[in-house]
């Protein structure tokens, strides 16, 4: 066991890096040592399918993390598009399969079981995959992971649809639905009045191993009852997480247990690379290749539809298809058992599984054809349809709606000053809109935008764009075009603030600038230093570190004056709290 162990973590330490570095994601790199490790590679990993099973756990983690980031108030918000969007993909999505295999010479049955099974995506890579790129928030990352969770609860009725093709007979009794609706109230009750005191009588014993271990017994508990009453692990873990997303636990149940899923996850998409038959593969390798090929492409061509179909701009719809177009973890289930009861004939489920297989390990090339191919090509080929800005201008002009335009607006409305927001990307300026926020999206950094938003007539430029490069190029525009706008702009950091100094906007506010300062006053208070005295420290360097700034900028550009400037700055300041703070003032009384 220890070697096995051992090889699994010298592949994942080879070829995980190697395939990040090249830009095709971890998730390729751990399929590309499950294969190199597995039977059909240099065999160093026997059982298969015990590996296989201790990586699902990981995606049992997985989905209890998802499932802490989301409030039942969250969760309830989702609704319509668990069931609406999940639907309409399961559905759509298996009917047109079915039809291509029917078309294919199957049978009636073999084509459902092909349709649904091949309608699946898989969650573990999908939510992975969105998490390492950062995009589960995004509006493609939240219609992707309403239907795979819609996925996961449709393959309740899937599994219990399979005797019936298998045998005519219904296998799903009315007391298993009852026993299923118990074990999910008890699993609410028991997170709302058990958990909680349970959790916060570990916390008080000061032990994160045994937080640790509680947490774990959670998640394992949760899936051992959702299997026992025939709902799947995956399902159960899920619903533990929301139930604890509202406790004050929340953020340290995950940290805790963000190291088991990701090293566990490795391993399920280890195992996955494992169990690719390769030698199926090479008997036969146009019909396996061509398979896996036709399955990503035919789901991406339904979910592209079915994008349009709900309204999706068309970047959304490209990047919800191309996320979703592989096969599932589930399809393997579902084949096996279509196996066991007759539906399907040996030849065919191995064909099949295979081609699921081929889909997963192909899938990350689709991620790559998009951001390199797809997204640059399309995004220079469409121009973006901005939005009609008011007819009358305004005061204030923000561009930029992030962390900073936000808090501005927002003060602006207290004072009921009217503004203008302008905020380049579709899905951030969507979300805003929810709240109430009045965000028009348009590029701040186009001369005619800034027109059409009534620059000229404004008083007030606010340069919040985070980008920054988009930043200088935004404030050499209207430095240029809008000389008499006052510009106030916001610095990501010290560097940033020197070029838009050279554009001549005086004063860039650096983001962390400010926050900086009012940490290291409460810093001082809690060393025991007099609130007077600490706020007075902070004041005196304050003003130094502006004064610094003003003459860094007029040596920035050469290296060593900029290092000499520096130095000089540092001795200013020590010179400066070495003659103005009193001996005895100097530091806190020492404790004990």
């Amino acid at each position: 066991m220890l070697a096995q162990i051992a090889f699994l973590l010298l592949g994942a330490v080879l070829l995980v890096p190697l395939a990040k570095r090249a830009g095709l994601g971890a998730i390729l790199g751990y399929l590309a040592a499950g294969m190199a490790l597995g039977p059909w590679g240099l065999g160093a990993i026997g059982d298969v399918d015990a590996i296989l099973h201790f990586g699902e756990f990981g995606v049992i983690l997985l989905l209890f993390v998802i499932g802490l980031e989301l409030k039942p108030s969250r969760l309830w918000v989702l609704r319509r598009p668990i069931f609406g969007l999940g639907g309409l993909q399961v559905g759509l999505t298996a009917l047109v399969l079915a039809l291509v295999a029917v078309g294919f010479g199957l049978d009636g049955r073999a084509a459902v079981v092909v349709g649904v099974a091949a309608a699946m995506s898989s969650t573990a890579v999908v939510l992975q995959s969105l998490a390492e790129r950062g995009q589960l928030t995004d509006r493609h990352g939240r219609d992707a992971f309403a239907i795979l969770l819609f996925q996961d609860m449709a393959v309740i009725p899937i599994l219990a649809l399979l005797p019936v093709l298998g045998t005519g007979a219904m296998q799903l009794a009315p007391l298993q639905i009852l026993w299923g609706v118990l074990a999910i109230a008890g699993v609410i009750v028991a997170g709302r009045t058990l958990l909680r005191p349970v959790f916060t009588w570990i916390a008080t014993l000061g032990s994160r191993e045994t937080f640790t271990a509680a947490a774990l017994l959670v998640v394992i508990a949760t899936t051992l009852l959702m299997e026992q009453v025939g709902l799947t692990a995956s399902l159960g873990a899920f619903l533990a997480g929301v139930v604890l997303a509202d406790s004050e636990y929340r953020h340290e149940l995950e940290a805790d247990l963000e190291p088991f899923k990701g090293l566990l996850l490795g391993v399920f998409f280890m195992a996955v690379g494992m169990g690719a038959n390769l030698g199926l593969l090479m008997a036969d390798p146009v019909t396996v290749l061509g398979l896996g090929l036709a399955l990503l492409a035919l789901k991406t061509v339904v979910l592209s539809a079915i994008g349009r179909l709900i309204g999706r701009p068309a970047d959304s719809r490209r990047k919800l298809a191309i996320t979703l177009a592989q096969g599932g973890e589930f399809a393997f289930v579902i084949f096996q058992l279509s196996r066991q009861y007759g539906v399907i004939d040996d030849g065919l489920a191995g064909l099949l599984t295979m081609a699921v297989t081929v889909s997963l390990v192909l899938w990350p090339l689709w991620l790559v054809l998009e951001d390199r191919v797809l997204a640059p090509l399309l995004s220079r080929r469409v121009e973006p349809q901005f939005d009609p800005l008011p007819d009358t201008a305004n005061a204030v002009v923000i561009a930029g709606f992030g962390r900073v335009g936000q808090i501005v607006a927002r003060m602006l409305a207290v004072k009921r000053t009217p503004f203008t927001v302008l905020e380049v990307d579709p899905q951030q300026v969507d979300y805003v809109r929810r709240f109430g926020n009045k965000v028009y999206f348009g590029d701040a950094s186009r001369l005619d935008v800034l027109r059409a938003a009534g620059l000229a007539e404004a008083r007030l430029f606010v340069l919040a764009i985070d980008d920054v490069e988009a930043s200088l190029k935004t404030a050499a525009l209207v430095r240029r075009h809008f000389p008499r706008v006052t510009v106030i702009a916001r610095a990501r950091n010290r560097f940033h603030a020197y070029k838009l100094m050279d554009l001549g906007i005086a004063a860039p506010i650096r983001e962390t600038w400010h926050g900086s300062l009012a940490m290291t006053e409460a810093v001082l208070q809690g060393l025991g230093v007099p609130d007077a005295d600490a706020r007075q420290a902070v004041e005196r360097f304050a003003r130094q570190d502006a004064d610094a700034l003003v003459r860094q900028h007029a040596v920035y550009q050469d290296e060593a004056q900029l290092m000499a400037s520096i130095a000089q700055a540092r001795e200013e300041l020590k010179h400066l709290f070495e003659t103005d703070t009193p001996a005895d003032d100097a530091a806190p009384p020492a404790k004990g």
